[in-house]
């Protein structure tokens, strides 16, 4: 364990989380990231609030035949958890997280991304910097452009985002986000030691910044400080069309819902897409096996 990280009790799930946790220092930050397995690199990149604990299942399954990488944000999961004075949580700092440990790793041969939630845009934006070091994308529930069709913000977001001083008492005193994503986020009951393994690393005020930031972070004007950033993304990915593509989709997903799909496959048509009636946001807490195995069959075909 870093030295800097916040304390994590993991003795309530360790049993679903059997890895061997790495460092890297990012600008004077630790970064907490799993390396599991020999081969083909393949990174997962969570979203907010989860951690790649999310991951496990996958991590399990594709290690065997696969180099496994799955970080945590700053903020999340075993990584440090900084003040906003020492780190400013937007999406171009995420993305240059990202690069940084991919860099620090060596892996010189492309990468499978394996996105969901924010991860849609923080590895987006790592594959239209670095087309040429992605192989595969792998896209689960999740963005990487403005809301299609003037959607406008679930109200839940809206009001995280309009009432600041209520959402720092919600989110950083009763760890709300976290805490109703664990009913709201997964289609099925989720089991207690899975619950206690995803709200595990936001166990105090100071530590669940991140959850509320990410929220913050969402661009609706272009005064909100990831406009830019998210402006370009939606302007460009479609520079990644001849990446092949696979879509796993939780129908039931309040936030990322079908019209988000519907943008993705308009913008990518040649995706390979799986829609699944019994998975919602946490699809990976859902249906586990059956990701897995529509995962391991898209990444044994052949690479034009």
């Amino acid at each position: 364990m870093s030295p800097q990280s916040s304390p994590v009790d993991l003795s309530g799930f360790r049993h679903l989380y059997p890895f061997v946790s790495h460092f890297v220092n990012i600008d004077g930050l630790h970064c907490h990231y799993l390396d599991e397995g020999q081969g083909e690199p393949v990174v997962m990149v969570h979203g907010n609030p989860t951690w790649s604990f999310y991951f496990r299942n996958l991590v399990q399954g594709l290690s065997p035949h696969y180099r496994v990488i799955a970080p945590d944000h700053i903020g999340c999961g075993l990584s440090d958890k900084p003040t906003e004075d020492r780190y400013d949580f937007r999406l171009s700092t995420r993305m240059h997280d990202l690069e940084f440990l991919l860099a620090h790793l060596h892996l010189n041969r492309p990468v499978t991304l394996i996105l969901h939630d924010w991860g849609g845009a923080i590895g987006m934006g790592y594959a239209l910097r670095h087309p040429a070091a992605v192989s595969r994308i792998v896209l689960m529930n999740t963005a990487a452009f403005f809301p299609p069709y003037g959607k406008k913000l679930p109200l839940r977001l809206q009001m995280l985002r309009r009432f600041r001083s209520f959402a720092r008492i919600a989110v950083l005193g009763g760890n709300l986000f976290a805490r109703a994503a664990l009913v709201m986020a997964p289609y099925t009951r989720l089991g207690s030691d899975v619950r206690k393994g995803l709200i595990a690393p936001y166990n105090s005020w100071n530590h669940r910044l991140a959850t509320l930031k990410f929220v913050e972070d969402i661009p609706i004007i272009p005064s909100d400080s990831s406009f830019a950033d998210v402006q370009w993304l939606d302007e460009n990915i479609r520079q990644l069309s001849g990446i092949p593509m696979l879509i796993c989709w939780g129908v039931h997903d309040f936030v990322f819902d079908m019209d988000y799909l519907k943008e993705w496959r308009r913008r990518f048509p040649d995706a390979h897409v799986h829609v699944y009636d019994q998975a919602g946001h946490y699809l990976l807490e859902d249906i586990p096996d059956l990701i897995l195995e529509n995962v391991l069959n898209f990444l044994k075909s052949p690479v034009s």
